[in-house]
C-alpha cells in the first residue's frame, strides 16, 4: 500500500475544508495521513523556522511510514515546498505539489530545492497563482535532474479553484476539475 502524507500549507491546518476535501480525493492514490507543522497546533499564525518544518514533516513520515511499501509526500503550497526539502534527506517515491509556492510573498524565486531534487514530482498548478508562474515554472523544470510533470488546472488560482465563469464556459464544476487532477496524479504515480 502506497501512503501519502499530506502536509498543509502556511495558512490552514490540516483540519480546514480545503485539506479534508484534497484528503479523501488523495485516497484514490494511497493511504492518507495528514498532520500539523508545529507553529498550527500551538495556534500561531506565522510559520515555524525552515528547519524547524522540515524536522516536523520528518517525524510524521517516521510515524506514518511502518506498514507501506511506497511513499508519497503530497502538499498544499508549504508543505509541498518542505516535502521536497524532506526528499532530499529520506528515500521518497514521489512528490505531489499542489500549489507549489515557486515564489515568496516578497517575490524571491525559491527553485533551488527543486534543481537539487531526484524524486519524481508532480506540479498541480492553476494559470492563476500568483506564487507561481507557469512561465517561471516552466524556466525551472528546463533546470531539473528528475522525472517532473505538470498538471495544470486552467484559470485555477493558489488554492487551485477555477473561475466560476470558465466553469460555467467549459460547463465544469470545481468538484469535476478536482476528480480530473486526480485522475493525472493517479496516472503519474503509475
Amino acid at each position: 500500500m502506497t501512503l501519502v502524507l499530506f502536509a498543509h500549507g502556511a495558512g490552514a491546518p490540516s483540519s480546514s475544508a480545503w485539506m479534508r476535501r484534497w484528503r479523501k480525493l488523495l485516497g484514490a492514490v494511497g493511504d492518507v495521513v495528514s498532520f500539523d507543522y508545529p507553529y498550527m497546533r500551538a495556534g500561531r499564525k506565522r510559520p515555524d523556522p525552515h528547519e524547524t518544518l522540515v524536522e516536523a514533516h520528518d517525524k510524521a513520515l517516521a510515524r506514518a511510514r511502518k506498514d507501506h511499501a511506497r511513499v508519497v509526500l503530497a502538499g498544499k503550497s508549504m508543505g509541498g515546498r518542505i516535502g521536497c526539502h524532506l526528499a532530499l534527506r529520506r528515500q521518497i517515491d514521489a512528490l505531489v505539489c499542489l500549489g507549489y509556492p515557486l515564489l515568496s510573498p516578497a517575490g524571491k524565486m525559491r527553485d533551488e530545492v527543486l534543481v537539487q531534487l531526484r524524486t519524481p514530482i508532480l506540479f498541480v498548478q492553476g494559470t492563476r497563482d500568483p506564487l507561481c508562474p507557469l512561465e517561471l515554472l516552466e524556466e525551472v523544470r528546463a533546470r531539473m535532474q528528475t522525472r517532473h510533470a505538470l498538471y495544470v488546472i486552467e484559470t485555477g488560482d493558489h488554492s487551485l479553484v477555477a473561475a466560476k465563469r470558465w466553469l460555467a464556459r467549459v460547463g465544469k464544476t470545481q468538484a469535476q476539475i478536482e476528480s480530473e487532477a486526480i485522475d493525472a496524479i493517479t496516472s503519474f504515480m503509475r
